[in-house]
């Protein structure tokens, strides 16, 4: 079906891929498989759209040079030092393993010898654009089998590259006629000079030309593309790839500061023409042929499936990491990337491979791409389905993940706090202020150590993790609090640890309102809201500001909000006792509190934890007055008869306290505790109004100082016992309630 003009049919191509893109984001697919298929439907073997194939190819040329360029300007050399050896020898040993059963199993399906060895470098490179955004999906990007992935998938980038200069040596060896020696020396050369320029212009020019052009964004976008295109056409000219070229611009600017701000302006112009590469490859693909290569592509499938992740788990266990991190980062190899495509590309250019070869690696492209996507999603039914099994892979002590692991609190721990991002942090900072207990728990090894370098006792953990309740000493827990904002793994650590017969209290984190109505549900006993909180709190100083701050002045006076932190040395106490206009010089005009604002507060005005004051002085008043209102004082623990006990109250007959009103007992002004339940038989009154007539054989539960539930055992002729986090008590020879 030819149309009109080459820019129709580049509209009718786009439209197809368009389509077939939205049918692969339902089925949860990377584009690469649909972008292939819209070159099927729209090339010979389907409606015929393409005719235009040297247009194409020239965007398609265009994408892969840009692709080049990205992964050299990303090229994280301080990733692979930080993950340490895991990240090389799981690569590395990745590498050697599929390529060398790879070519054997090729020689074993009689292939040429090069088409064997084409097809087994093509089979030891997994997608890193695919891994990332799997694994940024599933927000594990930071955890500790996200980063060993992303460490050896660098690796592989860094092998594939080194392969795409060794087939261009053989490439120019193949087209030239004098010695094969003398040839490879040759290329070497200029490959060695090429590589000395780029490094020379690294140094001295590109720095000061693109602190220049980075004045407008534009220009510098434009500056880098040129820069990997011409670059990338320097190396085919010099008797290189293109893709040689591109990979050399983007490390050239690996070092600057505008390394960031390129890679995320150019990333969508890359998947925008990567698109005509594998629309390209589609159109181009025999279908007749393919399909007489479903054995051989079954059994490549099949080994990269299953090989792949096999033999990373094997190198990870044998380093001493847990079976289930090997496993996670394992699944991140079991699929064939667009470099394995390219590189087959470039051999059918220069001859080395035919087209049955081709499409062989493309079919097992797009069978491992496929499956190993729903591997990842589904990592974690997977991994609890197939953990029975994995314990070959796994040391008796996983040393590894333990190394970030302190000693946990002694005695009882009063937050296990999962999650130690942002919020987590937060919180944890805020608990030690207040002198609670506190034992961090995270998957991110860099997070683990930054804490334990400020002296916390942390845990390796990940809340995903099926063995968890194992790893951690949740007997002496009184409450777990999750910081994740994800809705199933909440509700699934909430089922866990229910299921372990966790008896403590948890605390989760929802993104919505929806959610928070789902977690209360579930059982959860509190639910964080960051982000309405947070809206709120901000609405709340906005709405504050706008009604107390006064309109900018024509005076050398500065106005200023201090919000009172929760343990400033200035919550609780008088403006009097505070001292603000003898110590700081300002004066306080207005205080916000729970929406409401007192203004012109006098001297026995109270400051509460969170109240918000708007405070008028010049600027050194107004700093001194911060300071003041926002100092800590030494956090010291409170004394023993300060602290709120809960106790648990008996009443036998007989008792003077049988037969009466909670009215007439007055507990609160008469012993200092107030009574906040009532056990009757196997009824439970919360919250017992006034007129509630107290019967022998029911059990109070009352709350009050230590020294006033201590002195109401005395009264009563009772004892303390302690009971997990709560108290009862006992008539002196008698039995416990």
């Amino acid at each position: 079906m030819p149309l009109p003009s080459p820019f129709v049919e580049i509209a009718a191509i786009l439209a197809v891929a368009a389509l077939l893109g939205a049918l692969g984001q339902k089925l949860r697919q990377p584009l690469i498989i649909m972008f292939m298929a819209a070159g099927i439907l729209a090339g010979p073997a389907g409606l015929g759209v393409i005719r235009s194939h040297g247009s194409i190819a020239l965007l398609a040329h265009i994408g892969i040079a840009l692709l080049l360029f990205i992964v050299g300007l990303n090229l994280d050399l301080h990733l692979i030092r930080t993950i340490g050896p895991v990240a090389l020898a799981t690569g590395l040993g990745q590498i050697i393993f599929t390529s060398v059963f790879g070519f054997l199993i090729a020689l074993a399906f009689a292939m040429p010898l090069l088409s064997a060895l084409y097809v087994s470098v093509a089979l030891t490179f997994s997608s890193t654009i695919i891994i990332v955004k799997l694994l940024s999906d599933k927000n594990e990007l930071d955890s500790l089998h996200g980063q060993i992935a992303i460490g050896f998938l660098i690796v592989q980038d860094i092998a594939a590259i080194i392969a795409l200069v060794v087939l261009t040596t053989l490439g120019a060896r193949t087209g030239g006629g004098g010695a094969p020696l003398l040839s490879v020396l040759a290329i070497a050369g200029k490959f060695a000079a090429f590589v000395a320029l780029v490094v020379l212009l690294a140094w001295r020019v590109i720095p000061r030309l693109a602190r220049r052009l980075a004045a407008s964004q534009e220009m510098l976008t434009l500056f880098a593309v040129a820069w990997a295109v011409v670059l990338g056409a320097a190396g085919e000219l010099l008797g290189f790839s293109k893709e040689i070229g591109a990979f050399l611009a983007g490390v050239s600017l690996a070092s600057t500061a505008y390394r960031e701000v390129l890679s995320s302006r150019l990333v969508s112009l890359r998947d925008f023409l990567l698109l005509f590469f594998f629309i390209d490859l589609g159109s181009r693909l025999d279908l007749a042929l393919i399909g007489s290569q479903a054995l051989p592509a079954a059994v490549f499938s099949l080994f990269v499936l299953v090989g792949n992740p096999l033999i990373v788990m094997a190198v990870m266990g044998r380093m001493g990491y847990r079976r289930r991190t090997g496993f996670l980062a394992g699944l991140t190899v079991a699929q064939i990337s667009e470099f394995s495509l390219i590189v087959s590309a470039m051999g059918l250019s220069l001859g080395h491979i035919g087209a049955s070869a081709m499409g062989l690696i493309t079919l097992v492209g797009v069978v491992t791409i496929f499956v190993s996507t729903y591997m990842i999603l589904f990592s974690g039914p997977l991994y609890a389905r197939l953990s029975p099994y994995l314990g070959l892979f796994e040391r008796r002590v996983p040393h590894r993940e333990s190394a970030s692991d302190t000693a946990s609190p002694a005695g009882v721990i009063d937050v296990m706090l999962l999650g130690l991002g942002r919020y987590g942090g937060g919180l944890a900072e805020n608990l030690l202020r207040r002198g609670r207990t506190v034992l961090g728990v995270d998957f991110d090894p860099d997070v683990l150590q930054a804490w334990r370098r400020r002296g916390l006792p942390v845990l390796f953990g990940d809340a995903n993790d099926p063995d968890l309740c194992a790893q951690l000493p949740l007997n002496r827990a009184r409450w777990v609090v999750c910081t994740a904002r994800v809705r199933e793994l909440n509700l699934r650590l909430l089922h866990k640890l229910r299921a372990c017969g966790f008896a403590g209290r948890v605390a989760l984190t929802a993104a919505t309102q929806e959610e928070a109505g789902e977690f209360e549900k579930a059982g959860a006993d509190i639910v964080f809201r960051p982000y309405a909180d947070a809206a709120e709190q901000a609405v709340d100083d906005l709405s504050d500001a706008m009604e107390m701050m006064p309109e900018i002045l024509d005076w050398p006076v500065a106005f200023r909000e201090v919000r009172v932190p929760a343990a400033a040395a200035a919550a609780g106490r008088a403006l009097r006792d505070i001292g603000l206009p003898v110590h700081s010089g300002a004066s306080i005009l207005a205080v916000s509190r729970t929406g409401r604002t007192h203004y012109d507060p006098g001297p026995d005005f109270q400051v509460f934890p969170n109240d918000r004051l708007v405070i008028v002085g010049d600027e050194e008043q107004l700093r001194r007055a911060e300071d003041l209102l926002t100092l800590r004082p030494e956090e010291t623990a409170a004394p023993e008869s300060e602290r709120f006990v809960v106790a648990e109250l008996s009443v036998v007959a007989g008792e003077r306290v049988a037969g009466r009103t909670l009215a007439q007992l007055n507990f609160r002004q008469n012993y200092g505790v107030t009574v906040i339940g009532i056990r009757r038989g196997r009824e439970r009154i919360a919250t017992p109004g006034a007129v509630e007539r107290l019967v022998a054989g029911d059990r109070l539960l009352v709350i009050g100082s230590a020294n006033a539930v201590t002195g109401l055992c005395a009264r009563l002729d009772g004892e303390l016992l302690p009971l997990g986090n709560a108290c009862a008590i006992r008539r002196k020879g008698g039995e416990e309630p």
